[in-house]
């Protein structure tokens, strides 16, 4: 079994960008990150992205939880995984949504940020997943 690195002490920003390229390998789309630290928010990212139906849902959240505990970053909560519409990762540091496209079209939570607080992610998912 692959070592998994020790994310004990990563800054949020390395953990986010972890989270960011495991979603990637795990077949999640339009993936978006959002540093929120200037606009008086609890937590330092805002990372979103979108499954294919309700089970890719509920499995890339599960996987994500599983993936970053092997790297010593635990999950605080999550909360709609019984729905598998959207489901919210709390890592303290950097809040994880993934929606189904229905959700994350209906909610449009972009909207929320600056467009200049967005991070570009295409150095960490280069080309679409073969997933």
């Amino acid at each position: 079994m692959e070592q998994k690195p020790d994310m004990s002490n990563a800054t949020p920003r390395e953990i986010a960008e972890e989270i960011v390229r495991l979603l990637w390998m795990k077949g999640a789309r339009d993936i978006r990150l959002y540093a929120v630290t200037d606009d008086a928010s609890l937590t330092d990212f805002h990372l979103l992205a979108t499954g294919r139906s309700a089970t890719h849902v509920k499995s890339l959240a599960d996987d994500i939880d599983y993936e970053m505990s092997l790297r010593n970053v635990p999950l605080r909560a999550m909360e709609g995984r019984d729905g598998g519409a959207w489901i919210l990762l709390d890592f303290l540091s950097v809040i994880v949504h993934i929606f189904d496209q229905t959700s994350r079209d209906f909610y449009h939570l972009e909207r929320l940020w600056k467009q200049e607080n967005e991070i570009d992610v295409s150095a960490l998912t280069p080309a679409e997943p073969s997933v």
